[in-house]
Order: structure tokens, then C-alpha cells, then sequence
């Protein structure tokens, strides 16, 4: 499994696990017809936005439908003879905290075929030392109680417990687990 900055040579394998009916979002299922549509618009321009460490792509819209603005940010895509998902960080620069609109720095996602082969503990295993790579101590991940592989990933990466929390309703008011990540050398 290798780790990939999103370019327009995979975004033919990008765009077939869209139409298989994966989704890069688990909080905003539209997610995957807005891409779909950003991207038959412009691809190239999609794929610059996909890594944007200087938060230039525009304001991020929220499960509720409100948009905030947008935090630095990179992605890779998971690449295991086919694209197999996506990971991504985000961050504000000079400190570990995230405002309320965020849950967490790191999210993932692998597409539902290739799930349960251990690609998204490779993945945020391999993805750490660029999240300390941006100064990070740490990294925080949340995920729902009801997903025990999710969890189980978290935990194989040095993740440890924080607390069980109700999301505020602009992310979804939905049960959730926060996970901390030291990333001391």
C-alpha cells in the first residue's frame, strides 16, 4: 500500500470508485455527486484541491449545510493496485486545537471492497510523520461507538481514548469517540 499526493494520473480510478458508490465523506453521502460533478466540470482543478496546505480552495460546507472556512489541509489516496480510499489532515497552524467545526485531524476512508485487508491502519500509520512533519505533537480522531473497525484502527496506531461525546448538530449530533494520537518522537 502506497500513499499518494491526489493527481490527475488516478483520477480515472478516483472517479470509478465514486460511481461504484464509495464516498470520501461518511457525514455528507452528497459529497460523492458534488465531486462527481466538480470534477466532469474541471478534474484538474479538483485534484489542486485535494492538497491545499494554505486553506486556498474556499470554505467547507457542513453536515448541517453551513459553511465554514477552510482549514490547511493535504490528502493522499490509498493505492493498493487501485485506488482504495483516501486519508486526509487538517490543521491550524502553531497549535494542536481545532475550532469547534472541526472533530479531528485525521479522517479516512477505504472503499467498501477493499475494506478488512488493513489498509487504513497501514495508511494512518504511514500518515502520521507527515502530520508531525506540519509541527504537531499530536493528532486527534474521532469515530462512532457503532464502528468497532474504525476503532480497532485508531487503537492499532497508538490511539488512545479521550472521551465519548454527543458531535454539536452542525456535525451531525451524532454519539462520538475522540481519539488522541501522540506523535513525540
Amino acid at each position: 500500500m502506497k500513499l499518494l499526493k491526489p493527481s490527475m494520473d488516478q483520477i480515472p480510478a478516483y472517479v470509478d470508485a465514486l460511481e461504484r458508490g464509495w464516498s470520501p465523506d461518511n457525514l455528507r453521502p452528497e459529497t460523492t455527486q458534488e465531486q462527481l460533478s466538480r470534477i466532469s466540470k474541471d478534474a484538474a482543478l479538483f485534484v489542486s484541491g485535494l492538497d491545499d496546505p494554505t486553506a486556498k480552495a474556499g470554505p467547507i460546507r457542513l453536515p448541517d449545510g453551513s459553511e465554514v472556512p477552510r482549514l490547511p489541509s493535504i490528502r493522499r489516496w490509498l493505492w493498493d493496485d487501485e485506488f482504495c480510499g483516501h486519508i486526509g489532515l487538517r490543521w491550524k497552524p502553531g497549535t494542536e486545537d481545532l475550532p469547534p467545526t472541526c472533530s479531528g485531524h485525521i479522517g479516512y476512508s477505504v472503499v467498501p471492497w477493499r475494506q478488512g485487508e488493513g489498509l487504513a491502519t497501514a495508511a494512518l500509520i504511514a500518515f502520521l510523520p507527515e502530520a508531525h512533519a506540519f509541527g504537531l505533537k499530536y493528532v486527534d480522531i474521532t469515530t462512532s461507538p457503532d464502528n468497532p473497525a474504525s476503532i480497532r484502527v485508531i487503537e492499532k496506531s497508538g490511539g488512545s481514548l479521550l472521551r465519548s461525546y454527543t458531535a454539536a448538530k452542525s456535525l451531525g449530533g451524532h454519539a462520538t469517540l475522540l481519539f488522541r494520537v501522540s506523535l513525540a518522537e
